[in-house]
């Protein structure tokens, strides 16, 4: 039986299965993933964000392994995984800062546009269509530090999600985890402003039950030695079109978990 192109372009991308993974959600980004790069499109939201976490995470790791974070490259000789690295806008950065970049993702088309675009611009980026849960249980080394941005209010399984991802962690290493808090304000901006007012992301992006507090994402990792360091919120200034770090985290936060252990650590 011949395969035409029209039956190969109706075909469903390949996706890497797994406990953690919701098929829903990973369909929602594949219908976008040609527009990662564009910073005009449909992502144009993490565009304008991306540099102010960015800074956040150069600091935090920077300061957690003694590196000075306004040195050209903070992060040299350091391996790094960014879960859930959709086209690599985190990826790329952190690998311009010196980093040995894993960037993994459920779907394969994802990790075919990351691995494009980085080819193009020279940066060797270590892109795999897989999983957390994957890696562990193929007995991955671990690494420096742990990306976890964007993704935890996207798969299926909280708890297995985080407390694989803090398996991959070194002892003395650290995981920064950025998502969206469950709250009456966050569903206000984060969902129906973001969505239906400002037109930032396309309409269903977000399911607000699958938003997660930030004692949520604690008690998940604290059975595997792990301990929240510090957090703190992201806001939009709607005057100045920019993003900056806040104390309220009752919409978009990042938090900073570190694992005991390692040279020079308690």
């Amino acid at each position: 039986m011949t395969t035409t192109a029209a039956d190969q372009a109706e075909s469903p991308t390949p996706r890497v299965s797994g406990a953690t993974v919701d098929g829903g959600e990973i369909a929602k980004f594949e219908k976008m993933a040609a527009e990662w790069w564009d910073p005009h499109g449909k992502f144009r939201p993490l565009h304008k964000f991306n540099p102010t976490r960015l800074a956040y995470i150069r600091d935090a790791i920077a300061g957690h392994l003694g590196r000075d974070p306004q040195s050209a490259a903070p992060l040299r000789g350091l391996r790094l995984l960014d879960v859930g690295c959709g086209g690599g806008l985190v990826c790329e950065p952190m690998r311009r800062l010196g980093a040995e970049v894993v960037g993994i993702d459920a779907s394969e088309m994802n990790v075919k546009v990351a691995a494009t675009h980085a080819e193009e611009t020279g940066l060797s980026i270590d892109y795999r269509a897989s999983t957390v849960e994957a890696l562990v249980d193929g007995g991955e080394p671990q690494f420096d530090a742990v990306l976890n941005l964007e993704a935890v209010e996207h798969v299926a399984d909280v708890d297995l999600f985080l407390q694989s991802s803090a398996a991959l962690v070194k002892p003395g290493g650290i995981m920064v985890v950025a998502t969206i808090n469950r709250t009456l304000k966050a569903v206000a901006t984060a969902k129906i402003g973001a969505e239906y007012v400002l037109r930032w992301l396309p309409v269903g992006t977000h399911d607000p039950r699958k938003f997660v507090k930030p004692s949520e994402i604690e008690r998940a990792i604290r059975p595997t030695g792990m301990t929240v360091k510090a957090s703190a919120g992201v806001a939009y200034n709607l005057l100045t079109d920019a993003w900056r770090v806040v104390d309220d985290v009752a919409v978009n936060y990042m938090i900073v978990a570190t694992k005991p252990g390692g040279p020079g650590n308690a």
